[in-house]
């Protein structure tokens, strides 16, 4: 297969160094990353350098490229980019996809199907999201520091999900912790179920991980913001475990005191953050169901310049 990992930043260059490292020597697959500017020539020149909890490694794709042109016909796509370039980058790449291209968009957020089957109304799009902290952390170099390091991909059916297995058995081979299901919706809105208020209210307030969890007010509006989340959920018919915001309040309970969301990086360094894809999404989502979400519209113009 040629597989192209696009946006080699903390989820792109963790996934696929471990693609790189396993298949692009091998002959077995063709590993094509999408990256660009210093980062990009730091790759072309040095591999792309991965400190992680397993170790230290140098990862060296087929080919490094920011020209779309240049990779080919693509088999698979990784599309690992933040939400808001997400059409862009799948615009950029629309001449490398066919009908036999499985696309699988890792963002954070739950509508990324929807917004790609509009760009690239021929790909065959399968929904995924990750559960990692990474960052990178200058070019050509990416460090993991928590998570489970997990990707979950798949479709809301059986027979269809059943289809990728192929995928599934080429991620495992590489080592990486990957899940195939049949519930992707539930997946990807337990996952939004903690990233939307974390996310929103660590970048809102530059407090920590742990600092939230030590603050008893902070920590109680935190699980509030989730309660919001869940009662958009079932307001969509969308069915999250009877206990789901206890399991999102335990499992940010497992990781460091320092440990800081991407939300919240992006805008202590000035970038462009995900809010409308995370806080204004919910709000939108919130008002179109009839379901108030006062915490998370008060979070909302905080973040929204």
């Amino acid at each position: 297969m040629r597989i192209a990992v696009v946006g080699i930043g903390g989820v792109g260059g963790y996934f696929g160094g471990k693609l790189a490292r396993e298949y692009a020597s091998s002959g077995k697959h063709e590993i094509i990353f999408i990256a660009r500017g210093e980062h990009l020539r730091a790759i072309q020149k040095n591999g792309l350098q991965l400190y992680t909890r397993e170790g230290q490694y140098t990862a060296w794709p087929n080919i490094a490229t920011d020209d779309p042109s240049l990779a080919g016909p693509l088999d698979l796509v990784l599309l690992c980019v933040k939400s808001y370039s997400l059409e862009e980058s799948a615009r950029s790449l629309a001449p490398n996809i066919s009908r036999k291209t499985t696309v699988i968009p890792l963002q954070n957020g739950v509508d990324s199907k929807e917004r790609l089957r509009a760009v690239l109304p021929g790909a065959d799009i399968a929904s995924g999201c990750v559960y990692i902290i990474s960052f990178l952390d200058q070019p050509g170099v990416v460090i993991q520091t928590q998570g489970a390091c997990r990707l979950i991909f798949g479709t809301d059916n059986r027979a269809s999900a059943d289809r990728y297995k192929n995928i599934l058995d080429l991620l495992l081979a590489a080592k990486i912790d990957a899940r195939l299901t049949d519930k992707i919706t539930e997946a990807l809105w337990m996952k939004f179920l903690m990233m939307c208020p974390l996310g929103s209210l660590t970048a809102a307030t530059g407090k920590t991980y742990g600092f939230i969890r030590e603050d008893e007010s902070l920590r109680e509006r935190l699980r509030a913001m989730m309660m919001e989340v869940a009662a958009v959920a079932k307001a969509r018919r969308i069915r999250l475990p009877q206990n789901a915001v206890d399991k999102t309040m335990e499992m940010i309970g497992g990781f460091s005191h320092d440990a800081k969301t991407s939300m919240q990086l992006d805008r202590e360094k000035g970038k462009q953050t995900e809010v409308d894809t995370l806080t204004s999404f919910l709000c939108r989502a919130g008002r179109d169901a009839g379901i108030p979400t006062p915490l998370h519209d008060e979070v909302c113009r905080q973040l929204t310049p």
